[in-house]
């Protein structure tokens, strides 16, 4: 009965260390920042890992007001690159935590 007690308690110290290092590790991913690029680089923009724009980027060639949606495809195209990015690395950083908890 003693050694149950004890590998309850071992197991809670294990999840809170689990629970510290999760967060940790998603702190330090929502300030990552990532760049995203359109095409030759027109449009880039920046995002922090928890998904918010910091910052856009667009060359000048690309306003022309007689062309407005090549610039709104660039712009998309740019957004969806950091989009990956960010899901890449939420996959390859918070990844692991999921792998090890049953259910999910």
């Amino acid at each position: 009965m003693m050694m149950r007690g004890m590998n309850m308690q071992g197991m809670l110290k294990q999840m809170q260390k689990l629970q510290k290092n999760m967060k940790a590790d998603q702190d330090k991913l929502n300030e990552t920042v990532f760049e995203g690029h359109s095409a030759n680089d027109i449009v880039v923009v920046k995002f922090t890992g928890d998904r918010k724009m910091t910052d856009i980027s667009i060359k000048e060639e690309a306003v022309d007001p007689d062309d407005v949606d090549m610039l709104q495809d660039l712009v998309i195209m740019a957004v969806n690159d950091a989009m990956d990015k960010i899901n890449e690395e939420t996959q390859r950083t918070m990844g692991k935590y999921s792998q090890n908890i049953p259910g999910f």
